[in-house]
């Protein structure tokens, strides 16, 4: 009993200077909750009293209301646990130079020789998580490095065979990592290209392509297959490193 009324008293008392410590006698905040691995539990928000919000390995979303409360069901929603579904997810994935930059800055190497017309190559498989099903934005873009001598190299001259040449971009989405089957491989997304023609005043340096696509896609562990491909006329010689310089991928998810 008396250390019950010693807690109650210290509590009193914190509540005078209107400040709260759990675990500090000197709060510095409203409620100061001290301690490195401290952490705060809602039992009503736990996966028993709310398990159509909290199915593993998804983590349910905590709203503030005007009020100030914490709530997995915010107010004016038309969506929540009663129709067994998430709220509004949207989140923002960022992956920064994701394709290799290969051992002189060339990237990934379509090599489009003389024998052939066109070049087909994978750039790069970007895997990624979804906690639910959602719709994504996919957003690319990509250094292109041009030239008629064969890369990687450390360095290539510029076209200057007048000619015309394409150059383009996009990504499958290969659905639970098990590679990609006939279906996925018929769906082609954020799709662009870029034409070039050369002569001899062609520069040097990196040109940029980049694209944008939408799809939806279930639960679970997929991932990005980026490829490239190029063509030219007959007897023509086209290499082309995607993503060699600096190159950036966002993917947002939504529900």
């Amino acid at each position: 009993m008396k250390n019950i009324l010693h807690y109650i008293f210290v509590l009193f008392c914190n509540f005078l200077f209107s400040q709260v410590g759990i675990g500090t006698t000197t709060p510095q905040q409203d409620l100061h909750i001290a301690g490195a691995g401290t952490t705060i539990r809602i039992q009503s928000l736990n996966a028993t009293n709310k398990p159509l919000l909290n199915v593993p390995p998804r983590l349910a979303p905590v709203y503030v209301t005007a009020n100030g409360d914490l709530t997995l069901d915010p107010p004016n929603y038309t969506v929540g646990e009663s129709l067994g579904v998430n709220e509004p997810l949207n989140f923002l994935i960022s992956v920064p130079n994701f394709v290799p930059n290969g051992p002189y800055g060339d990237g990934t190497v379509v090599a489009n020789d003389a024998t052939v017309t066109s070049a087909l190559t994978q750039i790069v498989s970007v895997p990624f998580t979804c906690p639910q099903n959602a719709l994504i934005e996919v957003r690319y873009a990509m250094t292109i490095d041009l030239s008629d001598q064969f890369l990687p190299a450390p360095a290539a001259s510029t076209f200057s065979d007048i000619s015309a040449k394409t150059v383009r971009c996009y990504y499958y989405i290969d659905l639970n990592n098990d590679g990609l089957d006939a279906t996925e491989l018929s769906k082609k997304y954020g799709l662009h290209g870029e034409a070039y023609t050369s002569y001899t005043q062609g520069s040097v340096g990196y040109a940029f392509i980049h694209g944008v696509g939408y799809g939806n896609i279930p639960e679970g562990n997929h991932s990005l297959v980026f490829y490239g491909e190029t063509a030219d006329g007959n007897n023509r010689l086209t290499y082309v490193g995607f993503g060699g310089s600096s190159d950036y991928l966002k993917i947002r998810i939504y529900n």
